[in-house]
């Protein structure tokens, strides 16, 4: 998990498209610039290409972004919230965002009652925006009973859009941002698709860094990232990424997941089926 050179990394992978990798390898290299002025051994470049849940847990990790539902369940005595990033897409509002219903533009049905028996993809039953927000939107509707057919995970919300437009799924609820980020840069992804509706809203997914590391560096490394995203330099790798602001959002925010959750299991429907 070390960076080669480094005793500790920085991984950003929740939006780490082709089309956004150097805007995030730009806000990074500016961020650790700041850090290594300021004495840190800050790690040259971001780690990609491991295991999500192992980044979370690592230590040594410098800074970080996790969904909100892993962090709500089994994440919040491990890391710090570090800032929550507002973006600048539909569905967006300050540092809280909704999902999209996805289903194919063909797809006669216009109401999520319609869908009943259909089969859904998600990219994980660990994710607020594919899972949870989900869940929290059939809740209402599914009278103590299983609602979905079958439930398709895909493991990634452009891999549940591909999923719907290939018919091997009829709906999906894919996280506002990465929408956002797919229609700018690569929107022969959403051909054949349309927006059937949205779900509730839940905070942004926050940047992160390890409650291993000492209080005084957690706390630096959050001054320097408000100091980065105020450089007018990264402009232009911010606006890549669509964040328009960074707030400091308090964790128990976040308590926002676990009502959603309460409430379909109030409801009879603990679980998305």
């Amino acid at each position: 998990m070390r960076d080669r050179d480094n005793s500790m990394i920085a991984s950003l992978p929740m939006y780490d498209f082709p089309a956004t990798a150097p805007a995030l390898d730009a806000v990074w290299a500016g961020v650790a610039e700041r850090l290594r002025a300021a004495g840190v051994d800050a790690p040259a470049t971001l780690t990609r290409g491991v295991d999500l849940p192992t980044v979370w847990r690592a230590p040594d990790l410098l800074l970080g972004q996790t969904c909100g539902y892993p962090y709500r369940h089994g994440l919040q005595d491990l890391v710090e919230i570090v800032a929550t990033p507002a973006f600048g897409f539909e569905g967006c509002e300050g540092a809280t965002h909704v999902s999209f219903l996805v289903v194919r533009r063909d797809d006669p049905r216009a109401e999520l009652t319609e869908f009943r028996g259909a089969r859904a993809a998600i990219n994980g039953y660990d994710s607020n925006t594919g899972m949870n927000l989900l869940r929290a939107r059939v809740a209402p509707l599914a009278e103590r009973r299983p609602f979905f057919e079958r439930v398709v995970v895909t493991g990634a919300h452009v891999a549940s859009l591909a999923a719907v437009a290939a018919g091997e799924a009829d709906i999906a609820a894919v996280d506002c941002v990465t929408f956002g980020l797919v229609a700018r840069d690569e929107p022969q992804r959403l051909e054949g698709l349309r927006k059937l509706g949205r779900t509730p809203s839940a905070p942004c997914l926050p940047f992160i860094t390890s409650l291993k590391l000492p209080p005084e560096l957690r706390a630096q490394v959050r001054k320097i990232l408000f100091e980065a995203f105020a450089a007018p330099e990264l402009a232009p790798a911010w606006m890549r990424l669509g964040i328009v602001g960074l707030e400091t959002m308090p964790a128990d925010a976040y308590g926002r997941i676990d009502e959603l959750e309460a409430r379909a299991a109030e409801l009879g429907y603990p679980q998305l089926a």
